[in-house]
């Protein structure tokens, strides 16, 4: 393939030589006509002595993907290697007719629009679906949206398991397949909430596929499918469980201790997830309080340190060279696909042994690291009376209108402190 490409480099260098210096061929990009969704679209440029006609080359790219030398799609492109072999071939086909027309006598460019016959042009090599979705994973993870490439491509496996066709296209994927894959899914037990994760990964990779001319947007076959969801179940637990939790007896370093302090952390930072504090580092102490950007929204979060988390992070800090607690080796780089994986396997780890102690605390809920987030905000609500606005900004979440909020100033940070300390005061007494 990349012999082909560096051929269509060749040809487009030196086409004016071949055309005898009477028609020249060049292909472009148009950036004089900006599509609506901002890409521009890939012509042939065509000059007979004055006269410039184009013909579209059915591609449009955004103009950051074009090599104004090379004069063909950079590698940056998603699809690049596919779409420059379709504008190869359709330069060469252009070129030969042309050449053909001069032979016979003198060009006109009707002439050339008669004999290439016109049609919307894609390239002639199609894109299995693993390849291109493969490429749309590989450029997730070169931006750090490892968690995101690793819920699309749990979806890809699910999707290639279920058509048993490693040569699937996209023209495949029709309502028909997707409505056996979905079908499929629900006999092997897979919730209403994890089927629709897999069909929105899927949909989000067949949109990219139709901006890269892949496939028609004509085929497009998810208007036909329906993607549902269910409300979970309630995570939250009562005040009453998280006390009997919170004084259950422990021996000091065993992975009973140290699921009890992940969880008892969380709550004392205002329901911080298990990742954002696997990521936390040392510089994000400062005077009493820590600072940090949530993985999830990119939002920045300044926390109070109150007792219960201070007696927590005495008992780690120094162990880990590089993070402040001793969830990920200091080798392992931050949102790496192996960072990833070590933090949800040690988000199952605490959960068994925190189901473990709630087992021994006569507690039947199922007890997992994201419960401290939904407690937290359900006694800020329901045992102390505060605002969903307040609740909300503590959060970190958007409430009501989001053009209003716009103009209206954030909650004074003394007044988030105070919330956090009295929701810790709950269990705290």
């Amino acid at each position: 393939m990349q012999i082909v490409c560096k051929l269509f480099e060749q040809l487009t260098q030196t086409v004016t030589i071949k055309l005898q210096f009477m028609v020249h061929l060049k292909v472009v990009l148009d950036t004089r006509r900006k599509k609506s969704d901002g890409t521009y679209p890939i012509t042939f440029r065509i000059t007979n002595v004055k006269q410039v006609h184009v013909l579209p080359a059915g591609i449009s790219i955004n103009e950051f993907d074009w090599d104004q030398n090379r004069l063909n799609i950079k590698s940056t492109h998603p699809n690049a290697n596919i779409l420059n072999v379709g504008l190869s071939k359709r330069f060469y086909e252009i070129q030969k007719t042309i050449l053909q027309i001069e032979e016979a006598g003198a060009f006109s460019f009707e002439q050339l629009k008669a004999c290439l016959e016109l049609k919307p042009t894609k390239p002639e090599v199609e894109a299995t679906f693993k390849r291109f979705a493969d490429q749309v994973v590989g450029d997730m993870l070169l931006v750090k949206r490892t968690g995101n490439a690793l819920i699309y491509k749990t979806a890809i496996n699910r999707l290639l398991d279920f058509a048993n066709n490693p040569k699937l296209t996209f023209h495949d994927m029709d309502f028909t397949f997707l409505d056996r894959f979905q079908n499929k899914l629900l006999q092997d037990g897979a919730s209403k909430n994890t089927i629709g994760n897999y069909l929105r990964s899927i949909r989000a990779i067949y949109n990219k596929a139709i901006k890269a001319k892949i496939v028609s947007r004509d085929l497009y076959p998810f208007n036909e499918i329906s993607i549902k969801s269910e409300k979970t179940a309630k995570r939250a637990i009562e005040v009453e469980q998280i006390n009997k939790i919170f004084k259950f007896e422990i021996k000091v370093n065993s992975q009973d201790w140290h699921a009890h302090n992940y969880f008892f952390l969380s709550f004392a930072l205002r329901g911080m997830s298990f990742t954002d504090m696997a990521y936390l580092k040392p510089e994000n102490l400062n005077c009493g309080y820590l600072t940090y950007r949530r993985r999830k929204t990119k939002k920045i979060y300044t926390i109070k340190i109150e007792p219960v988390a201070n007696n927590i992070l005495k008992h780690y800090i120094n162990t880990n060279a590089n993070y402040l607690l001793p969830i990920l080796p200091t080798d392992v780089a931050e949102d790496s696909e192996e960072a990833i994986k070590r933090t949800r396997q040690w988000i199952k780890t605490t959960n068994k042994y925190l189901n473990r102690i709630a087992s021994n605390c006569n507690i039947r809920s199922n007890i997992t690291t994201y419960v401290t987030r939904h407690t937290w905000a359900t006694l800020a609500k329901k045992k102390l009376g505060y605002s969903n606005e307040i609740i909300a900004e503590c959060l970190g979440h958007e409430y009501g209108n989001k053009i209003t909020n716009i103009y209206l100033d954030s909650f004074d940070q003394s007044l988030i402190d105070e919330v956090n300390e009295r929701v810790i005061g709950l269990i705290n007494n």
